[in-house]
């Protein structure tokens, strides 16, 4: 394999720039941006925009035409050499004539796993990777963490006042942020593969859990995808009149014990069962249930105090997605998380991935600190 240049990098951040693109609609895909470059100058590019539609690959090769013969192709993920629902972009690259392909980061897919590289090696073409490879790992987290451990990627949304509450001891809590923050939580939960929340949640706020902004507004093209809605319901307790039943998009109940259940028959919702961990459904089974057969790459969290502490609580969280706003709630208020620790020692320590000022609020991106941050603290 040749080694990256600056020119190299130039054009694999065009690329992933292209692949961005496909933020919202390439589930359970990964998110693919490809550009073709022939002496120093684009002669073709594309990004994959939804499962079943032509990949990155071959949607720049077809922009770029017979330029592609003897041209450089930067990609994002390296190429796939199997067939699914569309043929191996391996063989479309062969067949162009292109002279070198230049790879992020090597597909986790084991049909795939460094045998897209070397197919093109052994057909005499140039190969690199590496190439910005933790940018492409990023932008698709959820589907390495999926294929590479057998569980999606776990994001916990909260909207908390300055003091860490989310309600009101009564349980008021409308609004705690602003406008913008609950329009950012929008694209959170376009972005994701499914909205998971508790029993509690959906008795106590029937909420709706769907995504309102339109196509327009998320800059996409064609059908908006609305992430799969999944409540764990450990006793069947929501009433087949809850609001996220009668909305476009598919619900998933999973509770601990087999059930009959009408709604499955009216097509509103699939009840599934997950085993038990003491009183409630174990969360490990239910993420692996997940990505195993419904191909989640991303969990979106929006859940009470109870299902967000035990998620905390099970280190079963790799991002926590927290809007601030500036008020101060008082102790009698409800605190985000609900868990215990024996002692300071034990404490789950985070840190600080990204922020931003939105409106009033803040939103803050959080990450666990590794080990060794810990371990110093």
């Amino acid at each position: 394999m040749s080694d990256p240049s600056a020119q190299d990098h130039e054009f694999m951040a065009r690329a992933l720039r292209l692949a961005r693109r496909g933020l919202y609609t390439t589930h359970p895909n990964p998110r693919v941006g490809c550009v073709i470059v022939r002496e120093g100058r684009v002669v073709g590019e594309g990004w994959h925009l939804a499962a079943g539609e032509a990949h990155a690959e071959v949607a720049a090769l077809r922009n770029a035409g017979e330029n592609a013969s003897g041209a450089t192709v930067y990609v994002t993920l390296e190429p796939c050499n199997h067939r699914g629902r569309t043929g191996p972009c391996v063989e479309a690259l062969r067949g162009a004539g292109v002279r070198r392909v230049v790879a992020a980061v090597r597909d986790p897919n084991p049909n795939v796993q460094g045998g897209g590289l070397q197919a093109l090696a052994q057909a005499g073409i140039e190969t690199a990777c590496g190439v910005m490879g933790s940018e492409a790992r990023a932008l698709n987290g959820g589907f390495f963490k999926r294929l590479e451990t057998g569980r999606p990627w776990v994001r916990l949304k909260v909207a908390t006042s300055l003091d860490g509450r989310t309600a009101m001891a009564s349980g008021e809590s409308r609004w705690i942020t602003g406008p913008a923050a609950r329009r950012d939580v929008q694209r959170w939960r376009a972005r994701s593969s499914c909205v998971l929340t508790g029993s509690g949640t959906v008795l106590a706020d029937d909420p709706s859990l769907n995504v309102r902004l339109t196509p327009a507004e998320l800059g996409i093209e064609g059908p908006l995808f609305q992430p799969l809605r999944v409540v764990l319901d450990t006793h069947l307790r929501v009433p087949p009149e809850a609001r996220l039943f009668s909305l476009v998009g598919d619900t998933l109940l999973l509770c601990a014990a087999p059930a009959v259940d009408d709604r499955s028959d009216e097509g509103e919702a699939a009840v599934r069962t997950v085993e038990r961990s003491g009183d409630r459904l174990d969360l490990y089974a239910v993420l692996a249930l997940l990505a195993r057969d419904y191909a989640v790459n991303e969990v979106h969290v929006e859940a009470g105090a109870t299902l967000s502490g035990a998620l905390l609580a099970a280190d079963l969280v790799d991002e926590i997605l927290c809007y601030m706003s500036m008020d101060l709630l008082g102790s009698d208020a409800r605190a985000f998380a609900d868990f215990s620790l024996p002692s300071l020692a034990a404490r789950k320590r985070w840190q600080l991935h990204e922020w931003r000022k939105l409106g009033a609020d803040l939103r803050l991106r959080l990450r666990p600190a590794p080990p060794t941050e810990r371990e110093e603290s």
